[in-house]
Formats: structure tokens, C-alpha cells, sequence
């Protein structure tokens, strides 16, 4: 799964999600909603529930061995 297209879109999709995390803890500035109308709006709120998706299915990911592992 390292190597799919989806694989890559989770990650940089949770990559997204944990800078913004940082932001909010650093300077109390929720970048996505900033750039997105808001935390209520209906765009804000289709990023945070990507992110969150993207996040579920990375979790597969800390269950399989790494290709060093294997090797």
C-alpha cells in the first residue's frame, strides 16, 4: 500500500491535517478554516473530514512491517 496513489493522498492529506493541529496549538490559527470561510463552512468542514478519513486509513500502515523489517 506504500506505493498506491491513495496511499500518498492519505498522507499528504494527514500531513495537511497535522500542521494545521500545529498552527492551532502554536498561534491559536486554524489555517484551513482561515483559508476556507470559517469552521462551520461546508468546505472547512469537507477538509477536516478528509483528513480524519485519511488518518483511519493510515492506521493499517503501523500494523505492517516495514520492507526492512521484512527483509
Amino acid at each position: 500500500m506504500c506505493n498506491s496513489v491513495l496511499s500518498k493522498i492519505c498522507l499528504l492529506l494527514a500531513i495537511i491535517g497535522g500542521l494545521n493541529w500545529g498552527f492551532v496549538g502554536i498561534w491559536k490559527l486554524d489555517i484551513i478554516a482561515w483559508l476556507l470561510g470559517g469552521q462551520t463552512s461546508w468546505a472547512a468542514r469537507t477538509v477536516y473530514i478528509l483528513v480524519a478519513v485519511a488518518a483511519i486509513c493510515l492506521i493499517p500502515a503501523l500494523c505492517s512491517p516495514s520492507k526492512k523489517e521484512e527483509a
